[in-house]
Order: structure tokens, then C-alpha cells, then sequence
């Protein structure tokens, strides 16, 4: 099974590759909010925020909480555990152009790269 670490940098390839994206890792910390979202990013000018999980993994209740603040504030928020979760939650806010989606090769190398699949 892949680490958390593994998936978020797929994740992280994936979103900023996609044109009108940027995606950054939320690092915990003194200086963070307790129990926000692994990545930051925005899409097409909308937040977007999401909780990367290991297959089988469940948000905390605090986790659970801040995803549903960010969402209240406009954002689209997810709990994910791979590159195909993000896409999906994406397709379903119109914020992927279907002419952009990365084709199966990129698909495959990724899979094969970080040995998600």
C-alpha cells in the first residue's frame, strides 16, 4: 500500500500539471491550523482543499471539521486517496477541462513512478 507521502506527491504532479492550477503542500506546525487539509490549491480561481487519506483511512472528527469550514467559506473541499479521487471531485465542480485531462500514458508513468495504481 502506498504512504500518504507517496500519494500526496502524486497528487501535488497531477493538479500542477493542469493548466490554471496551483497546488502546494500544507505543512503542519506551530505556525498552521490544527487538523487543515494536506493540500492548498486553487483551480481556475476557486480554493480548492483536500485531505489525502491511505485507502481504508478515515478524517479525524477535527479534520472533518475544518474541511467543513473551508467548504462553507466557497471552497471545494474532498477527503481523497489518489490522483483518480481527485479528478472525479474536479469533473464534478466543471473545474477540469476534459480537453486537459493528462491522456492514459501520463497515467500509467504516474502509477508506475510512485507505485500507485
Amino acid at each position: 500500500m502506498p504512504t500518504e507521502r507517496a500519494i500526496v506527491k502524486a497528487i501535488l504532479a497531477y493538479l500542477n500539471g493542469q493548466p490554471g492550477c496551483l497546488a502546494r503542500k500544507r505543512w503542519g506546525g506551530g505556525m498552521g491550523v490544527a487538523g487543515d487539509p494536506d493540500i492548498d490549491a486553487c483551480v481556475r480561481g476557486r480554493s480548492v482543499q483536500l485531505e489525502v487519506k491511505r485507502p481504508g483511512e478515515k478524517p479525524t472528527a477535527l479534520q472533518v471539521r475544518r474541511l467543513d469550514e473551508w467548504r462553507r467559506a466557497g471552497a471545494v473541499v474532498g477527503v481523497v486517496n489518489s490522483v483518480a479521487d481527485v479528478r472525479r471531485l474536479l469533473q464534478e465542480n466543471r473545474l477540469l477541462d476534459r480537453t486537459n485531462e493528462p491522456d492514459a500514458a501520463y497515467i500509467v508513468n504516474e502509477q508506475r513512478e510512485t507505485g500507485l495504481s
